[in-house]
């Protein structure tokens, strides 16, 4: 079975008419996209949208043998002109199969929001399930058998990908496809850092994909250090790196710090942002949760556990930092590094990058500025990547 997408784009296309953003400005050649619709086997198409028959022919592909045509989603505007040849578009009631005469078995998924998705099994027993934008797959069961193909809106709903992962219908050697493309992410290169993130992939309008064969996606890395100043996005870019990722852990590090108002409501605009299947462990005992089996991890952030280890080992007070406080401190440094070198389980840290800007006034200052550019140091050489995160955008040290 294969696929031709003769369109990748959000329900407006990429760039949109008219719109003034700097990502639909930069939007031109191949990472241009019209709206996502389907072509399977040359039988099948999934959404009829605009200059469908010409999108078919710069892909080398005829719609003559279409014998269906599916809707996945409400379309907004006016009615889409059907072409000559053409079987008038219908929708599958969610659950309900449907045998078209070509051997294609097409059975309707429900989904959280307006729409249908699609699981078609060819001739060849291979499976693919397209979800239309907006959505994702509602009431799956476990253990699920994983789709050789998934062509979903990665970016806008992570968590439709989240979902199959959960339950199985996404495993390992799922090639996950992202379609409905927007102006939320600028195209190309940053679009591939975040996708590749997420285990998923982009390739331009009119491609080919043949269901089941493997394609070589950059593994998603195990081990990752965010760093960036205050307010630059690291926090939310840490996240994003783990959203399309089922039963994450995030350990927040700074406590509750109770009768301090302005950090409740910090601490509440994170878990705002988070996903409701997340959960959270408040504690800076990161070396016991490194060494366990489980899910991902997400600590926020390595600042507080620093500030932390100084506190319980007098390093504040020079006196105290001179008779064994800086020793003390070091080891503890060296036991979470080693930890995160042995770690199984998948990391993502976050942590703030001080030192270039004015010099503490004190020595109590300057002495948390160098060790936590030492502990930055000696993270970042048992991770795989490396992010630096400015006014919101991720510039790639390693990895």
């Amino acid at each position: 079975m294969d696929v031709t997408l003769l369109g990748t784009g959000a329900p407006a296309g990429l760039p949109r008419p008219d719109c003034p953003c700097a990502a639909c400005a930069a939007t031109q050649g191949e990472d241009a996209r019209a709206a996502t619709a389907l072509l399977v086997d040359g039988a099948l198409l999934l959404d009829l949208t605009p200059g469908v028959a010409f999108a078919a022919a710069r892909a080398g592909r005829s719609l003559g043998g279409v014998r269906q045509v599916l809707l996945s989603h409400p379309h907004d505007g006016p009615a889409v002109e059907v072409p000559a040849g053409l079987p008038q578009p219908g929708r599958v009631p969610d659950g309900r199969e449907l045998a078209l005469l070509t051997g294609h078995r097409v059975r309707a998924v429900a989904l959280d929001a307006p729409g249908t998705g699609y699981a078609v099994t060819g001739p060849d027993g291979r499976r693919l399930l397209y979800v239309p934008p907006g959505g994702a797959p509602a009431g799956l069961e476990e253990p699920a058998e994983p789709y050789d193909l998934v062509l979903a809106d990665a970016v806008g709903r992570p968590d439709a990908l989240a979902k199959l992962r959960a339950v199985g219908a996404a495993g390992p050697t799922t090639d996950v496809v992202a379609v409905h493309l927007d102006h939320d992410v600028p195209p190309g290169r940053e679009l591939a850092r975040r996708l590749a993130a997420a285990g998923a992939r982009a390739v331009p309008d009119g491609t080919t994909l043949a269901v089941g064969s493997y394609e070589d996606v950059p593994d998603v890395p195990r081990r990752t250090l965010v760093l960036g100043g205050a307010r630059s996005g690291k926090s939310v870019e840490a996240e994003r790196r783990l959203e399309s990722f089922p039963d994450v852990l995030y350990v927040a590090t700074g406590g509750s710090r109770n009768g301090d108002t302005e950090w409740a409501a910090r601490v509440s605009a994170h878990r705002e942002r988070r996903p409701g299947s997340w959960r959270t462990a408040e504690t800076c005992d990161l070396v016991p949760l490194l060494k366990d089996e489980g899910p991902p991890l997400l600590v926020d952030c390595l600042s507080l556990w620093l500030t932390d280890a100084m506190d319980a080992v007098g390093a504040w007070d020079d006196a105290e930092w001179a008779d064994g406080g800086e020793r003390a401190l070091g080891a503890r440094v060296r036991e979470l590094t080693e930890a995160v070198r042995a770690t199984r389980r998948t990391l993502v840290a976050v942590s703030n990058e001080v030192g270039s800007g004015i010099v503490p006034a004190t020595a109590s200052g300057r002495r948390y500025r160098d060790e936590l550019g030492r502990l930055n140091a000696a993270f970042a050489a048992e991770c795989e990547q490396v992010l630096l995160v400015v006014a919101g955008q991720a510039l790639v040290l390693r990895g």
